[in-house]
Formats: structure tokens, C-alpha cells, sequence
């Protein structure tokens, strides 16, 4: 396979069948990548051919739920059902010890929380969007810049408090994915990516699967996943400048103290979805990062 032109692979895991676009050699280290809400595996549509000419196997699963992949059979949609997915495919797909994790959105959440796991078989971590989540906590000298974000956050946040509903946020969803887009992604022209969403998530069920990562996240059972610690392997946070998701302030916590292995880096004239907005940057820096000893 050349490195321009993707494949397909399913691998089956005890819950459901995982569906995956690929690119690459196959003898190329693993470079699992994860995408987010409301997205597909789509979205690395760009960077899949440049990461595989550098030698990488690039394998992007559609997260459980969305279409091609199955609605698991345990109903499970916590960050902890996402992680043991990764390292499920990681396993099934014979990755070794150079296998990077690269996570957009809730694929950061995810990607995040297997770089703080010390059983975790990911050498290297890239978050897109979404940095490990301690980086986001007030600390020593960073509480102004703590207060001014989380004062700003929730006007952006008001989809996590919808998607907490149930039987509205499924029944919208295709309105609700075209205004997130929209705002997290100003002046980005959305209409291949939601073409591609709407495909993967075309009924009520798979729409309840989608937004059931945030009722998931919002129980007791959920949070417990999120209260990961710092990273444990080199990780590169990359993130829009012009993100309409995640308050900037933010951004300058998590640079604050991902420093020495880890990495920090603001990307111009982009949003939320970078992924497809500067994929060349992306892409760049990723195979930076990776090349570093």
C-alpha cells in the first residue's frame, strides 16, 4: 500500500468489532490515532498519508458506537472502556514498544490518560486539543491564569450540560455537530467532515452512543477515569490558537508545566479540529517529536 492510499482492517474485540481506516507499511511501527466529538477516524484523513511516508503503520479507529464499528454490548462508554480499547488494538494489531498513541478530543482524554498508566504499552503520546488534564489544575504562581479560564469555560461548555439529557442531545444531533463545528472551528468549511459524521452516526442509536461518553463521564464510575496523573512517557500537546472548545488560558497552564520530554505547542490559523484544518503543521510536529531520541 502506498503511502497516499488507505485501507481498512476490523479487528474484533469482546465487546464490539472495531473498524479502522489504515495507511502505511506493514511492518511500520504503530501509530494508533483516536478522534473525538462529534468527528470520525475521517479526520486524519490528511495526516494518515504524511505520518505513513515517514514509515509509520497508522491505524484510526471509529470510536466505539460510531459507525462502522459497533454499539458495544456492554453499553460502556466511560474514558476507562476507551483506554482498555487502545491497548485491546494494540495487542490485536501486534504493536511493539514504539507504538504512539495520538488522541484528538475525546481521543486526547483517552491517549492522555494511557500516558499517565504505568501498564501502558504506548511509548509516546501526542493530545491534539485537549492536554493531559492535571496540566489544567491551579498550582503555584498559575492561579490567575486558572481563575480567568475557568470563569471563560463554561460559556464554551454548555454542550456537556445538553448532552447530559436524555433522548434531546440524540434527537438534535445533527444540528448540534453542525454548531460545534461551527464555533470551535471559526471560518472552517465543515461540510466534508459532517458528511462523514452523519454517515457514521445516522439514527437515534448511534447517536445516543455518542453523546453517552459524556453522561458516562459525568457518574461516579466515570470521573474515577479522569483523575489520572501527570504523564509518565514524553507527550506533545498541540492545540489552535483560534480553538473555540477549550478556553486559551488553558493552553498557557498546560505549557507551564510540560516542559523537559514533554512538549507544548500552540498552532496558528487553526481551531479546535486542526487535524484537518493544518495538517502539514500537525504532522510536522508530530514526526518532530517522534524523531526526538
Amino acid at each position: 500500500m502506498s503511502a497516499g492510499t488507505h485501507g481498512t482492517t476490523v479487528v474484533a474485540l469482546p465487546s464490539h468489532d472495531v473498524h479502522a481506516l489504515t495507511w502505511g507499511p506493514d511492518d511500520g511501527p504503530l501509530l494508533l490515532a483516536l478522534h473525538g466529538f462529534p468527528d470520525t477516524a475521517w479526520t486524519f484523513r490528511h495526516l494518515g498519508p504524511l505520518w505513513a511516508a515517514a514509515g509509520w503503520r497508522v491505524v484510526a479507529p471509529f470510536l466505539r458506537g460510531y459507525g462502522p464499528s459497533g454499539v458495544p454490548r456492554d453499553d460502556d462508554y466511560t474514558v476507562g472502556a476507551l483506554m482498555a480499547d487502545a491497548v485491546a488494538l494494540h495487542a490485536r494489531l501486534d504493536g511493539d514498544a514504539r507504538a504512539v498513541l495520538v488522541g484528538h478530543d475525546w481521543g486526547a482524554v483517552t491517549a492522555n490518560g494511557l500516558g499517565a498508566d504505568p501498564a501502558s504499552p504506548f511509548a509516546r503520546v501526542v493530545a491534539l486539543a485537549i492536554p493531559p488534564l492535571p496540566t489544567m489544575n491551579p498550582g503555584r504562581g498559575l492561579l490567575r491564569p486558572w481563575l480567568a479560564a475557568v470563569v471563560r469555560q463554561p460559556r464554551k461548555s454548555w454542550y456537556v450540560l445538553a448532552n447530559q439529557v436524555p433522548g434531546v442531545s440524540e434527537r438534535v444531533f445533527a444540528r448540534l455537530a453542525s454548531r460545534l463545528w461551527h464555533d470551535w472551528s471559526p471560518g472552517y468549511d465543515a461540510r466534508t467532515d459532517l458528511a462523514h459524521l452523519l454517515e457514521s452516526v445516522p439514527d437515534l442509536e448511534r447517536a445516543r452512543a455518542v453523546v453517552s461518553y459524556y453522561r458516562a463521564a459525568a457518574r461516579p464510575s466515570g470521573l474515577r477515569h479522569l483523575r489520572h496523573g501527570p504523564p509518565l512517557v514524553p507527550t506533545l500537546y498541540l492545540h489552535g490558537a483560534q480553538d473555540g472548545c477549550l478556553d486559551r488560558r488553558f493552553f498557557d497552564l498546560a505549557a507551564a508545566r510540560l516542559t523537559g520530554e514533554h512538549r507544548a505547542v500552540q498552532v496558528e490559523d487553526a481551531g479546535h479540529f486542526l487535524t484537518v484544518e493544518q495538517p502539514d503543521v500537525v504532522a510536522a510536529h508530530v514526526l518532530a517529536f517522534l524523531d526526538r531520541p
